[in-house]
């Protein structure tokens, strides 16, 4: 492997965006970051190649996609505002630039394409009837580059479920049942007891993403993988990785109130979109990976506990309790 080969990286001060960036230079790969704010992801990360520039603009997604062999599409609006409004253009800001540049798109997926017709579990090729709005957006945008397949812009998806790790972000761990920079005193878990749900460990998604673009000349133009991640059989797997990683067994589990967000719903964009994602916490949703195992050998797996604890360590929730001690 050589450095020659270049990962653009769209939304590399995200989560799984950020994560994948770092995976792909321990690859090999020199990353190409655009960012709206270049010098916050700079000075995490200065060895990727930072260019200032927003996903919405097709220029400055074209300008940064020259000589790029690959495009991490890893950009969403924040707080799950302006999905109608965003996501789209955005996708097909990226396709026009592979298109351009001749580079293979990777796209984090989710599991909100889906409806109940394909629960329990889902293949990669399991029928797309979701339920909610920001779920037939991801069809929509997933077709997107179905189609664009066609033409010879070659895309890889890779579809997980509830995304957590060791940056804070859209996603229910660090938005929901813990909060980023204080201890835990009390896990407020949005799902129903004794009901199964799929978790996301992103330092072990970004190395799926990284050693399939390791490969991505074995791949057909329009490839799909689904990544299983970990598997909490009754909902209560995560609650107890969040204890031992603080220490408390006793720590308070409280519902969260489901049943209070349509009060704050007319005032506020994020919360009218959250509260579409309530059925996949009251129905198991998990994902079968044995194609990925198949064409990879093994799917990256950290064990659950030293997963949390890194992620809590990173979200400053450990100095914090040892502070509050």
């Amino acid at each position: 492997m050589t450095s020659t080969r270049i990962a653009l990286v769209l939304g590399a001060t995200g989560g799984v965006g950020g994560e994948t960036a770092q995976a792909l230079a321990r690859h090999g790969w020199a990353v190409r970051a655009m960012a709206r704010d270049p010098a916050r992801g700079a000075a995490a990360h200065p060895a990727f190649d930072w260019l200032r520039g927003d996903a919405m603009d097709p220029d400055a997604v074209s300008r940064a996609a020259r000589d790029a062999e690959l495009i991490v599409h890893a950009v969403n609006p924040p707080g799950y505002r302006g999905w109608a409004r965003q996501v789209l253009p955005m996708i097909d800001n990226t396709i026009a630039a592979a298109r351009a540049s001749r580079a293979r798109i990777l796209l984090p997926g989710t599991i909100y394409n889906f409806g109940p017709d394909a629960f329990p579990l889902l293949g990669e090729e399991s029928p797309q009837h979701p339920a909610t709005r920001k779920g037939a957006i991801r069809v929509a945008l997933e077709a997107r580059l179905e189609a664009a397949a066609v033409e010879g812009v070659r895309s890889l998806i890779l579809r997980a479920g509830d995304f957590f790790g060791p940056r804070p972000g859209n996603g229910w761990f660090a938005d929901a049942m813990v909060t980023p920079g204080k201890p835990v005193s009390e896990i407020r878990y949005p799902g129903k007891a004794g009901v199964g749900h799929a978790w996301a460990y992103l330092p072990d998604v970004a190395e799926t993403f990284a050693r399939l673009a390791d490969r991505e000349r074995e791949l057909g133009p329009f490839a799909r993988f689904h990544f299983a991640g970990h598997w909490d059989h009754d909902g209560g797997q995560m609650i107890a990785a969040i204890r031992r990683a603080m220490g408390d067994p006793d720590i308070r589990v409280s519902a969260l109130p489901w049943s209070l967000l349509p009060l704050i719903a007319p005032f506020n964009e994020t919360m009218r979109e959250l509260i579409e994602m309530k059925g996949f916490w009251r129905t198991p949703v998990a994902l079968d990976n044995a194609r990925l195992v198949h064409f990879l050998g093994e799917e990256p797996h950290t064990p659950l506990n030293r997963a949390v604890r890194d992620s809590m360590a990173a979200l400053d929730c450990l100095e914090r309790r040892r502070q509050a001690a």
